[in-house]
């Protein structure tokens, strides 16, 4: 298995934190967050996953591959503990990650996700198939994420469109989807709990695709968890609202970090 192309800031000696992009992003959609987190003292680490943003794909393009991937960049990083931070499918594939390796985790953040076995695909993932996959222009995908979200541009869509770049890239987003099995969950429950870190659910208003709701429940399912609500914003909450998202992050991160 190959280590996924990543972007970084801060100083690797301090504290790190691992950020996951969801679907279908890249770490271009962190720039803010890094920033912020490097600024309080952290270092951060965003990949992209395989197959998206400049990472080649490594097939399969699994939710389990994804997993793998993640603990692949840990270990040839040297990154030791990390605070997890995803979103989205990052959530999914982050979350998963660390209830498997519960010693390497010192914090976590999900937004705009879920972990729970009786999760539903919205949707745009339950129509997410060959034809919409082939068939996906640069002009259609731009015209599509700018109707879901208020912060992403022409230049941001351009480059999550690496994700449509050639046959391989496009076969990685099907078996992503078609490899996450709710179902799977189930032998994860309580493991959140159990991890005993601080837990943060930071999530978009407005998210239509993963609602408010999910936030809450990540609350009551998990000791201690805060919910914090960017207003105004949706599922991209990272990108509809970038420096309060970020600094939102950094400060709980900051306070949570060890030293």
């Amino acid at each position: 298995m190959g280590v996924p192309v990543f972007r970084s800031a801060g100083d690797p000696a301090d504290p790190a934190v691992l950020l996951v992009h969801g679907y279908p992003a890249s770490s271009h959609m962190w720039r803010p967050a890094l920033a912020a987190l490097a600024a309080r003292g952290l270092h951060a680490v965003a990949p992209d996953l395989p197959g998206f943003g400049d990472s080649a794909p490594d097939p399969p393009g699994t939710w389990t591959r994804h997993v793998e991937a993640l603990e692949a960049l840990r270990r040839a990083e040297g990154l030791g503990k990390v605070a997890l931070v995803g979103h989205d499918w990052g959530g999914l594939i982050g979350l998963r990650w660390a209830c498997d390796h519960p010693d390497a985790v010192w914090a976590v953040v999900a937004s705009d996700t879920g972990f729970f076995p009786d999760g539903r695909w919205h949707g745009l993932a339950d129509a997410l198939g060959e034809q919409l996959v082939d068939e996906m222009t640069l002009e259609g995908f731009t015209a599509l994420l700018g109707s879901i979200s208020s912060g992403i541009g022409p230049d941001d869509a351009r480059e999550y469109f690496k994700a449509f770049a050639d046959e391989p890239r496009r076969r990685g987003q099907l078996e992503l989807y078609r490899s996450g099995e709710f179902s799977e969950l189930e032998a994860y429950e309580g493991k959140l709990a159990a991890l005993g870190v601080p837990f943060l659910a930071l999530w978009g208003e407005r998210d239509a695709f993963a609602p408010v709701s999910g936030a809450q429940r990540f609350a009551r399912e998990v000791p201690g968890a805060r919910v914090q609500v960017i207003p105004g914003t949706g599922h991209f909450v990272y990108e509809d609202a970038p420096q309060t998202a970020a600094e939102a992050l950094a400060a709980f991160l900051a306070e949570a970090a060890p030293r």
